[in-house]
Order: structure tokens, then sequence, then C-alpha cells
């Protein structure tokens, strides 16, 4: 099992106990004096990233320190003569691993980006937080060299037609009721380390991440005529825990390591200014088919609400009979990053919730402990207004009014949806192909194998 620590780290060299890492991490497993550097509780660290983004302790190559600047680079997996500034709170850089897939010729290389991605990768590159470029990534990924250019919200698709079976299976069934949303890796290590007697209110659904590294070895396999080990599966995420994630043991249902590295928003922006790759004056490209397809409740999953607002349009839908482009379900404010709403569903009422931000959740949690909970599905997202604002995001600069940001990255991801032909999961017809040709029915025996997981008391990790 990964080392926690060889994902997010602190850097005590660089590190001066400015302290505003630990004002942001939503489990409070930073620790230290004011003035001295600080340390992460790998115990309670969610890998959320929150650290990385606002940490302002960095050197760089005109202070005092650069002469280390060399070996720092090298020990953190970058090029040692690489101009960047290097900062105290990081992550672990899989740049040079992915780049090996690359110039590998035995290895079919297959990538996946997500949902929040294409509103916050123009930034990199001087454009406005939301401007949305996802034919520009498709073609700059392409230009990188991987052979074929899938998209994570595919998966998502993928994932609603599973968990809204679950959902509706669980009422049917009387539990466990309430069931949690389990699309965040952060939210569900969160679980497994703080709450382990709720595990079983999670979704079994593997995270749309996973469900596309699973299918990318079996069904993509399958078109490409391959076996799983000659395929290469890398997913670019706007978030530090998914690389976690990917190396958990239990995420390998094709027989190998399902998604075999991730890189961040920051590091897949950096592998195309070393190529000379300038995204915004790419054409637009389409992602590959069959996993490139995908509806707009898909797209919103990378913010929050997004996950809810795309399982209730399917769920209104496959019960009713009555197509749905949005469920229409306003949520009311109740509480800090909390809001609220009931839908009907086939003559029963869903009592939903959404959290906006993990420290917001333990309220909630102490009800579902306590058999007091007055709910029945709930989303959690770990960052503050969901995948937009997770780790793996473009760093923004002082004086940059970071809600200003989150609400723009959002507004890119409904706009987007709105635009698109088909905004409901089960209405996309490549997803229909999947169940047809592949996967048999939601629930069903091939789909539990691949798309449905366990959870870990520990964590899954150290």
């Amino acid at each position: 099992m990964t080392n926690l620590s060889q994902v997010v780290s602190i850097d005590p060299a660089v590190c001066t106990g400015c302290r505003r890492c630990s004002e942001v991490c939503p489990v409070d497993a930073i620790s230290g004096s004011d003035g001295e550097p600080q340390k992460i509780d790998t115990s309670k660290c969610v890998i959320c990233g929150q650290c990385v983004l606002v940490c302002s302790a960095f050197v760089s190559p005109f202070d005092d320190a650069a002469e280390n600047l060399p070996t720092m680079r090298v020990q953190r997996g970058l090029d040692k003569n690489d101009p960047a500034p290097l900062f105290a709170a990081h992550f672990r850089n899989d740049t040079g691993r992915v780049a090996e897939f690359l110039s590998d010729p035995s290895k079919n290389t297959m990538v996946q980006c997500a949902p929040a991605v294409r509103t916050s990768i123009a930034e990199e590159y001087g454009l406005a937080p939301g401007t949305l470029t996802p034919g520009q990534l498709a073609a700059s990924l392409r230009r990188l060299g991987f052979d074929a250019v899938y998209d994570t919200i595919f998966a998502a698709d993928v994932t609603i037609m599973e968990e809204s079976s679950e959902l509706l299976e669980r009422i049917e069934s009387v539990g466990p009721l309430p069931m949690f949303t389990s699309c965040c890796p952060g939210w569900v290590r969160y679980m497994e380390t703080a709450w382990p007697d709720l595990t079983d209110h999670l979704s079994s659904c593997k995270s749309p991440q996973q469900m596309a590294g699973a299918l990318f070895k079996t069904y993509g396999a399958e078109i490409a005529g391959i076996g799983a080990e000659s395929i290469a599966s890398v997913a670019v995420m706007p978030c530090t825990a998914k690389k976690h994630e990917a190396a958990r043991p239990e995420m390998n249902s094709s027989g190998e390591q399902d998604v075999d590295a991730v890189l961040t928003v920051t590091e897949l922006a950096a592998m195309l200014k070393a190529k000379g790759i300038k995204l915004a004056e790419m054409p637009e490209e389409e992602f590959d088919v069959p996993m490139g397809l995908y509806s707009g409740a898909g797209v919103i999953f990378g913010a929050t609400g997004g996950v809810m607002e795309a399982a209730l349009r399917t769920a209104i839908a496959v019960t009713t009979g009555k197509e749905v482009s949005e469920s229409g379900v306003e949520f009311i404010p109740a509480g800090e990053g909390i809001r609220r709403a009931t839908v009907e569903v086939a003559g029963t009422k869903i009592r939903a919730v959404i959290v906006s931000g993990l420290a917001n959740a333990a309220v909630l949690l102490d009800d579902v402990r306590a058999g007091k909970a007055d709910f029945d599905f709930m989303e959690v997202m770990c960052c503050p207004g969901g995948c937009v604002a997770g780790g793996g995001q473009p760093k923004l600069l002082p004086g940059i009014d970071l809600a200003e940001v989150i609400a723009k990255r959002r507004g890119g991801l409904h706009r987007h949806d709105r635009e698109l032909p088909v905004r409901a999961s089960h209405k996309n017809e490549s997803v229909a192909a999947l169940y047809e040709k592949f996967l048999g029915a939601p629930l069903g025996h091939r789909s539990h194998e691949l798309l449905h997981t366990h959870y870990c008391i520990d964590g899954g990790g150290d």
C-alpha cells in the first residue's frame, strides 16, 4: 500500500511555519508551532491537497537556499534544471512515470480526464477561470502521444447507472440507509479512518476514475484486441487524493492495477509546456469513442451537488418513465455547507442532503451514528465547491478571490451541461451499448466485479 507521506508532504527545509496549511486542513491533520516546520499526521490525513493550494512558503532560484534546489528537485522527481519555485507543501510528482509509459512502444496508453480539468487547465495558459477547453484538451493529449483519449465523464455516467440503481434497491430493501456517495476519495478515506462503523452506508460504487480504469483494461482491451497487461492507464484529475485511490490494492478488477498513474492539472500542464504544446492554440477535437461520449449529468460531477443532481435525473426518469434534463429539485441551505431537499421518486419521498466541505459532514454523521438521521441519500465532497477546488488544481496568485474562481469553474461545468444534447446518464447511447455488449444490467454480476468495491477500516494506507 502506498505511503501517504509520499503523496502529500510538507518539506521542513522550506516550511516557514506560517500555519496557513493547518487553517484549511479539514481534519486537523497538520500540527506545529508558529514559525516552525509543520508536520502531517498521516493517520488522519485525507490527502485532499488543500495545504498545497494555500502554501506560500517557497524557495526560488533567487533565494539564498538556491544551491539546494537541484537536489530538492530530484528528490521530488523533477528535472533538476526546472526554473519553477518549490513550495513547502507539495504532492508526489508522477510526470516521469507517465513519460516512461508514453515512450514505451510495448504499451498502449489510454488516458481519461475528469470534468473539472476542462474548466481549469486554461488558467495555466493565462485564460480566465471557467474557460472550457474540452476539444483543445483532447487535441493536446493526442499531441502528447496518448494512443486513446477517453473521458472520465463517460465513467461518471456509468457511475450514475450503478449508483441510482443501488439507491433504489436500498430503499426497496430498507437499508442500509442513508446511502452516502462514494466518488470522492478524500471523503471515503475520512469515513474509513474517523467513522469506520458507518462505512456500510457508503455506496459500493467505485469512483468514476476507478470505473474508467477497470473498463479501459477490460472493455477497452477487448476493443483494442490486446491484453490488460499491455495497457498503461493514466488519469488526469483535479485531486491529489486520486493518486492514493489508484494505488489501493482492491483497485485491480482487471487483474492489473486499473489506473497506473494519476496526473494533476498542474502536472499535465507542465508536461504540455515541456513539449511546446500550447493548449489554447490547439484545434478542437473530439474524445475517442466509445468511452469518450458523455452526458451533461456526468459533466456536473465536478461541482458540489452534481452527483446528486445526476442521480436524481436518472432515478426520476427510470421510475416514472418521464424523461428529464434537469431534476427540478431545489436544495435549500440548512447549515454551513449543507443543503437539503425532498423529492418524490415512484411514489416514495427521498430526503436528500448535499455537503460541501468535509468539515461540515460531522454533524450529520453524528445523527447517523445515533440513529436519528432524517435523510436517505447524502452527497459529500471533501473540497469546498467540489472537485473544481481540488488540491491538484492551478495554484492561485496572492490576492485572487478563491471563492470567485471556484464559482467560475463551477459555472463553466453547468454551462457545458446546458449546452449538451444529452443531459441524463441513462440517455448516453455509448453507455447503453456498454451494458448491452459487455456489462449486462446495472448491479449485475460483471458490473459488481468491475465497478463496485469494499472499504477498509484503516483507510487503505498508513
